[in-house]
């Protein structure tokens, strides 16, 4: 496909989808304007890379709906100086649009939270996927007052949710009813009974 056939997809997606959705944050708009979408799905899915729904990757993973991205993103309200760790982004696409906005990104898969102590400590947690739990190693990895967005999980709906950790704690508030995909790593443990 031609590459001006993106390019109109990819504004109609910022026009339609994301500024009716109250995306209004410049520097999200601009980036996802200007990153190529359709590069970061398997090649079966770029004519509808900019469609408002989750895509499967090819790892089994999935890439959230263009809407959720962008609201997430927001609401991180990222600035230039935010030492950002983002948590499981497979396929480098969230990545991209936040090394726009400052240089320190560092990124990990949910189930591998070890791997970004070496960054730490970070002042704007970014969950990309839904949660029903946070495990306490997250917690450490933050600064105190840090910023965390990520979806959560409440029965069969899926929100968009923001707090700050406070002395190891949390407390989230839910910011947006969204689809975003569930993170097999943040599902909450089955209780023991008896």
């Amino acid at each position: 496909m031609e590459s001006g056939k993106f390019e109109d997809m990819r504004r109609s997606m910022v026009d339609s989808q994301l500024r009716t959705s109250g995306v209004t944050e410049s520097w999200v708009l601009t980036a996802m304007g200007s990153i190529a979408r359709e590069d970061y799905v398997p090649v079966s899915h770029q004519m509808t890379a900019y469609m408002d729904r989750s895509l499967e990757l090819e790892n089994g993973e999935m890439l959230n709906p263009p809407v959720s991205t962008a609201l997430l993103l927001q609401a991180a309200d990222v600035r230039a100086d935010d030492n950002v760790l983002l948590i499981g982004q497979a396929n480098g696409y969230v990545a991209a649009i936040l090394k726009t906005r400052t240089a320190h990104v560092t990124t990990t898969a949910a189930d591998n939270l070890g791997s970004a102590s070496a960054n730490a400590p970070y002042t704007c947690i970014i969950i990309d996927g839904a949660a029903e739990e946070l495990p306490d190693a997250l917690f450490t990895l933050a600064a105190d007052g840090a910023r965390l967005v990520t979806g959560i999980v409440e029965g069969a709906v899926t929100r968009l949710a923001k707090g700050y950790v406070q002395n190891g704690n949390i407390a989230l508030k839910s910011i947006a009813d969204s689809e975003i995909a569930p993170l097999a790593a943040f599902a909450r443990k089955p209780e023991f009974v008896f």
